[in-house]
Order: structure tokens, then sequence, then C-alpha cells
């Protein structure tokens, strides 16, 4: 789910296995993208996951750091991340979106190897795209609720929407 010109291009760490069936990224019931996404205001309703579709109607789009499935992120090696970090950084300069919006703040740090990253704008840029790392929206990160991941969500949006006006 990508296309040229993006305001913002979300990327997770890589597809569940309902993804992987599916088709459809953050497929699995209790993952909490599409809510936030709605909650956040980046969409004027809560899209399903088959509605992904409609995202570069909105100026966003999806992609992974992997491209791997697996049931757990933590089954991915260091090398995966760090290659998926570099074929990302490959996309994001062809593609060209305002924002890549990072969803883990792990995985930005691993494929990235910038361990002292933490979630919010990030100084590293890719040619002319800024970077915000948010917290993952599955269901396994108890650190964060729903309302607070759309809070942080809401300030990329804000910061986006300006940009974009600007």
């Amino acid at each position: 789910m990508v296309a040229d010109g993006l305001r913002v291009l979300f990327c997770g760490i890589n597809p569940g296995l309902m993804t992987a069936v599916t088709g459809h990224h953050f497929a699995r019931p209790g993952n909490r993208f599409w809510p936030v996404l709605h909650l956040s205001g980046f969409t004027p309703r809560l899209l399903k996951p088959s509605e992904q579709g409609e995202l570069p109607s909105y100026g966003l789009g999806i992609t992974n750091v992997v491209a791997r499935a697996s049931a757990r992120a933590d089954e991915l090696t260091a090398e995966e991340y760090r290659e998926g970090g570099r074929l990302l950084a490959l996309k994001v300069a062809r593609l060209r979106p305002r924002w890549l919006a990072v969803v883990g703040v792990t995985a930005y740090r691993a494929a990235f190897d910038d361990r002292k990253a933490q979630v919010g704008p990030q100084e590293r840029a890719i040619g002319d795209t800024r970077v915000w790392v948010l917290p993952n929206p599955s269901g396994l990160n108890a650190h964060w609720t729903a309302q607070t991941m759309a809070e942080e969500f809401a300030r990329l949006r804000v910061v986006a929407e300006a940009e974009t006006e600007a």
C-alpha cells in the first residue's frame, strides 16, 4: 500500500500470520492500528483492514520493515532488521513521502541501529523524508492504551497537516 508523494508512510515491523493469509496490513483482531488511526484523526471513519486500499486517498500508505511473515516480531533476526532498514530507506528515497512513521520503537532501533531512539520525531531523515517513531499498536503492547497511542499518532498528524498547508 504505497504510492509516490504520500503525506505519511506508516511502516509496520513485519506481516503477522493473519496479514500473510488475508493480504491486509494489521489484520489481527487485537491489533489497534486501525482504531488508533481513526481516533487520531488520520481517517474520517474506522477502516477495516480489508479497506486499506482507501489509504492513499488520505495521503497515507503502509509498508513493513521486514517482508517475512511471522507469528511474533521477536522471531526476526538482527540481520533481517538491518537489511529491512536498508531496503526501507531505498523505498522511501524512491517514493518520497513527507513522513515515514515506524510503528514500534524496538523495530526502529534495530533497523536503523539507533539504540537511543524514543517515540516521537527523530533527527534522522531519508532524503527529504522526516522520520517519526510511533508506539507499536499490537495488543501485546500493554504500555500504551488506544487513547495514548491515538494522542501520539495525532501529534504526527498535526505536524504533517501543517506542513501540507504551508
